[in-house]
């Protein structure tokens, strides 16, 4: 009878402790668009821009990182005028369309502590390596410092054009990709 409580109890310890991750990275709130002033809202590798009245989910967390993170990749220019808007967060450079760098949502940024490390992305059944060089702000958005888009989804690892090219995907279908990544 011992043996069958311990196992029971164990398994509803591992279904406790499951679910809690599922549910570890819940919304943080939200925040309302409001419309970009005329031309501050760069829509290159097309970004979506705030819509004035539209609620905007935010989070503070991102789904837990394994060996093999499910994602989704986005296009993002980390080049001055590019549609990243400022230099990036963890070195205030700009970088190059043709460097691999990413940007990964708030929770997988954690506070910089990816800054200038390197992540293996897959897809198309190719990998590639890339630099953390940025946060992609699932936090905050709608206005001036985040070049008027909404916040990030946090699921995001943002993107340059040299790791979408690395990956092997036709440049018609650059924009959204579902991958996954791991530390390397």
């Amino acid at each position: 009878m011992r043996k069958h409580f311990t196992a029971v109890l164990l398994l509803l310890l591992a279904a406790y402790s499951s679910e809690a991750r599922l549910e570890s990275c819940k919304p943080s709130g939200k925040i309302m668009g409001k419309k970009p002033p005329p031309g501050q809202c760069n829509q290159e590798n097309d970004s979506d821009c705030c819509k004035a009245g539209e609620l905007y989910t935010t989070y503070k967390c991102s789904p837990p990182v394994s060996g093999t993170t499910k994602a989704v990749l986005t296009l993002n220019s980390f080049e001055k005028g590019g549609d990243g808007g400022g230099p990036s967060e963890c070195d205030k450079k700009y970088h190059s369309d043709d460097t691999p760098v990413v940007a990964l949502s708030t929770g997988w940024y954690s506070g910089g502590s990816r800054c200038l490390d390197n992540i293996t992305i897959s897809a198309n059944g190719l990998s590639v390596t890339a630099m953390v060089v940025d946060e992609c702000d699932s936090t905050m958005g709608c206005d001036e410092d985040h070049d008027y888009q909404p916040p990030c989804p946090n699921n995001i690892v943002d993107a340059s054009k040299a790791v979408w090219k690395a990956l092997g995907i036709p440049e018609d279908d650059w924009g959204e990709l579902d991958i996954t990544w791991s530390d390397a």
